[in-house]
């Protein structure tokens, strides 16, 4: 385990449990919504903390990994989900026609962000289209359970699919650094106490 692999994983962390929370209340935490959104388009970043603009940014994330690692009261129903999407991006993997799709989708959702900003309804909307034309036909299907009254909303709808495409582009990021599932069990505790680390000097940084 190094830091850049704990980063990407509190990526796919931070994005799950935004689509989760989105699906329960409807709302979510903006700013990390935008940093995953970011992380969408940043495809050539020359590092992991490039991809997400900074340690700061992941800081929810890095703060559910924690917990979904230490604590005996581990919320069951979102490490499913980011096991799912680790699985799901596997899948895409295998798929290069879909990928090119998804590629070719996120330039054309990028003119979007240049025209509309990044945190507005038509870019949200796109990625939510994105993600429904290219890794919703794939197995296995990222379930995403909560209120029902949230789940009619289309514009909660979207924002969680933006999310889940989020998740796949950081799971697709932990692969590129030499992430593997069974490093998560394997490393649990050496993946904690980095990114307490990496918790702390965000903490620093922005102190």
């Amino acid at each position: 385990m190094n830091e850049e692999r704990v980063l990407a994983l509190a990526g796919i962390f931070q994005a799950c449990s935004l689509a989760q929370k989105l699906a329960n209340e409807g709302r979510c935490d903006d700013a990390a919504m935008e940093a995953g959104v970011a992380s969408i388009f940043r495809i050539d970043a020359p590092s992991v903390v490039g991809v997400y603009g900074s340690v700061a940014t992941m800081r929810p994330g890095l703060r559910r990994l924690v917990s979904q690692l230490d604590e005996s009261d581990r919320d069951m129903a979102l490490t499913r989900m980011v096991v799912t999407v680790m699985r799901l991006e596997r899948s895409l993997s295998a798929r290069p026609d879909l990928l090119e799709q998804l590629q070719q989708g996120i330039v054309a959702a990028q003119r979007q962000v240049e025209h509309f900003g990044q945190a507005s309804q038509q870019v949200t909307g796109r990625l939510a289209e994105l993600y429904v034309s290219t890794l919703s036909l794939l197995t296995p299907r990222v379930m995403v359970n909560g209120n029902p009254q949230q789940l009619q909303q289309p514009a909660v709808v979207e924002k969680i699919r933006a999310n889940l495409l989020a998740a796949v582009r950081s799971a697709v990021l932990w692969r590129q650094v030499g992430g593997r599932q069974w490093q998560l069990l394997l490393y649990r505790r050496q993946c904690s106490m980095l990114a307490r680390g990496l918790l702390t000097g965000a903490m620093l940084d922005n102190g």
